[in-house]
């Protein structure tokens, strides 16, 4: 199943190239009459668009998605990707989404069932929150928690009273016990995005109530993950 919002992360410096995925994507797809290019500001989106050597005639395609335009853009959005659009979200260099005004964007895909994706990225953590649609102006990493489970609870409970939203992880075999610790412990009614699999054929992203999420996670087999959680 195509995803109906993709993330394309660009190069800081605006004299890189592309990612060859992103840039083949972009080629195949950016002509597409059911396509729409999100970017944060025209005149930088159209000057680094060229220099990749994407299609002239897709920047009629552009549609601005930035902080002055995001709150009324984002439901329109939706109901458009409803009914079958498919959105490229750029920003003017880095990461989309990842503390921005694509993370409502995402946040709203999630709501409405859509799926979200991302072109590669190397950062796996800042790649999940920016999938996550959760709020992470301010989060703290608690890697990986002891493996066994008594102490794992232990530490749960810890960072339970941490206020911001926790970024935690696990080998892949640890995934379902570390899912089940933690809906029995104080963290069971904040807002959780499994992310599994990232930038692979087999990706799954999980969004909701944690009840919710490890209901979902239940039928998937040993993967890398990277859990998120917020209030």
């Amino acid at each position: 199943m195509k995803a109906s919002l993709t993330l394309v992360p660009t190069p800081i410096d605006e004299f890189l190239p592309l990612e060859t995925v992103a840039c083949a994507k972009l080629l195949e797809e950016c002509l597409l009459s059911e396509v729409v290019i999100l970017v944060e500001d025209h005149k930088i989106a159209r000057r680094r668009w060229l220099q990749w050597g994407l299609p002239r005639e897709a920047i009629a395609r552009f549609e601005l998605f930035n902080e002055h335009t995001a709150q009324e853009s984002t439901s329109l959005l939706v109901r458009s990707m409803q009914k079958g659009k498919r959105c490229y979200l750029l920003s003017d260099s880095g990461l989309p989404a990842f503390c921005d005004p694509g993370l409502d964007l995402v946040r709203a895909c999630h709501e409405a069932g859509l799926r979200v994706t991302s072109t590669p990225f190397p950062n796996s953590i800042a790649l999940a929150l920016a999938l996550s649609g959760l709020p992470h102006q301010r989060f703290y990493f608690a890697g990986f928690l002891p493996a066994n489970s008594e102490e794992r609870k232990t530490e749960l409970e810890r960072i339970s009273k941490i206020p911001e939203t926790l970024i935690l992880m696990d080998t892949p075999y640890r995934m379902h016990a570390l899912l089940k610790d933690v809906d029995s412990s104080a963290l069971k009614k904040r807002k959780c995005f499994l992310a599994t699999n990232l930038n692979q054929e087999s990706e799954v992203l999980l969004y909701g109530d944690l009840k919710q999420v490890v209901m979902k996670a239940e039928p998937l087999e040993k993967r890398e993950f990277i859990l998120i959680l917020s209030r």
